[in-house]
């Protein structure tokens, strides 16, 4: 299995090395193996979405398949967003200030929450919205869910995983994205209730009454 997942490895790395793509004879000379064995591995990554078919390459004979890496293929491969990140907010936040920051990212936390509540289509009753922005968080990966309404308490979001916690680590003003988002989603002031970043075991938003 260790030899199968190596395999897997290079022949990724072989099409990231060559963008305008490989067909299965160069991979199988670069792996060493058969043209048998990379359609089994080429057939597994483009299932998984890592590799997918390129343009036909014309030759002096037959046309012959070229395969590239996905877009989602690429991002296996190391990328710095959280390092580069940190470094826009570090400026911003010794250029402009604390204040500045978190009226940042309550402005861009706004703008997502308020494209996300046009996508969905919401007009009925805060509680239904809840529920639908539990749904759309953990398209996002927020790993949320909604509680059910208790008298006049309306639902609440339970998120199991914080989508900028290395971020909100170092800059807990990140926090305001997440709580303008809510609160422009579903048109109700939202109170942090209990924070992974702060040592909670979960991100809880408790929303108010209007």
């Amino acid at each position: 299995m260790r030899t199968q997942g190596s395999r897997r490895d290079q022949l990724l790395r072989l099409l990231l090395e060559k963008k305008t793509g490989r067909t299965i004879d160069e991979l199988a000379r670069g792996l060493h193996v058969s043209r048998n064995a990379v359609r089994q591995h080429l057939t597994s990554l483009t299932a998984e979405g890592l590799v997918t078919k390129g343009p036909v390459q014309a030759t002096g004979g037959r046309p012959e398949q070229l395969y590239i890496l996905s877009a989602e293929g690429h991002e296996g491969f190391p990328r710095k967003y959280s390092w580069f990140s940190e470094l826009l907010l570090d400026s911003l936040k010794s250029e402009k200030g604390e204040a500045a920051l978190i009226a940042r990212f309550e402005k861009l936390g706004a703008q997502v929450g308020a494209q996300l509540h046009h996508a969905h289509h919401l007009p009925g009753p805060a509680a239904e919205r809840i529920t639908r922005l539990a749904t759309a968080m953990h398209e996002l990966g927020y790993e949320a869910s909604s509680t059910a309404a208790t008298g006049r308490q309306l639902p609440m979001i339970e998120a199991s995983n914080c989508v900028f916690h290395h971020l909100a680590t170092r800059f807990p003003e990140v926090c305001h994205f997440d709580l303008a988002l809510l609160s422009t989603f579903v048109g109700r002031p939202v109170e942090h209730d209990e924070c992974i970043v702060r040592g909670g075991h979960l991100c809880r938003f408790k929303f108010k009454p209007a």
